[in-house]
């Protein structure tokens, strides 16, 4: 579905930042997406709704008040990467948990394109993007990267978000 997305010219560049600050900065961000909604396809809406169940659980077990979900088909072509950042926005804390299914095929460590995230006392983890792998972390308190891939990589990513606060 993404690969058929890409080529009816439906992916855009990625930005970084939101609203007036939102800009495409390649030097930091190099992949093209696509925001999913409901309704637009029959496998993204069984996506939405196994994300929902998901939502449900991470709910029952740990009390984030989790509301909605929002996601985008990404696709890095060979050399693309994402820098090191976090998944909330300075303004804004609702999105609290972020999830990346991957949908990549036949995907050897070779191919690059590794989700680093940044943990605790100096330790990196690395996640092999691999189709059916789901990697879930806290949006806010995981810095992360997506190291060059040397083939194109495809992703569903996206983010639980809990009713808004204002920081600011």
């Amino acid at each position: 579905e993404c690969r058929r997305r890409d080529a009816e010219g439906e992916l855009n560049p990625a930005g970084i930042g939101r609203g007036d600050a939102q800009a495409v900065r390649e030097s930091i961000r190099g992949d093209q997406i696509q925001w999913i909604d409901p309704g637009q396809d029959e496998a993204c809406d069984r996506y939405l709704a196994a994300m929902d169940q998901l939502r449900l659980a991470i709910n029952q077990g740990l009390f984030l008040g989790l509301e909605d979900f929002e996601c985008h088909f990404a696709l890095y072509p060979p050399g693309a990467f994402y820098r090191r950042h976090l998944d909330r926005f300075r303004d804004d804390d609702r999105r609290m948990v972020s999830a990346v299914l991957y949908l990549n095929e036949d995907w050897q460590p070779e191919h690059g394109g590794q989700l680093r995230m940044f943990l605790a006392n100096d330790v990196n983890h690395d996640v092999e993007p691999v189709a059916g792998c789901l990697a879930v972390f806290l949006s806010g308190e995981v810095p992360h990267e997506v190291l060059p891939a040397r083939r194109e990589r495809l992703s569903l990513t996206g983010w639980f978000r809990r009713r808004g606060t204002e920081l600011f």
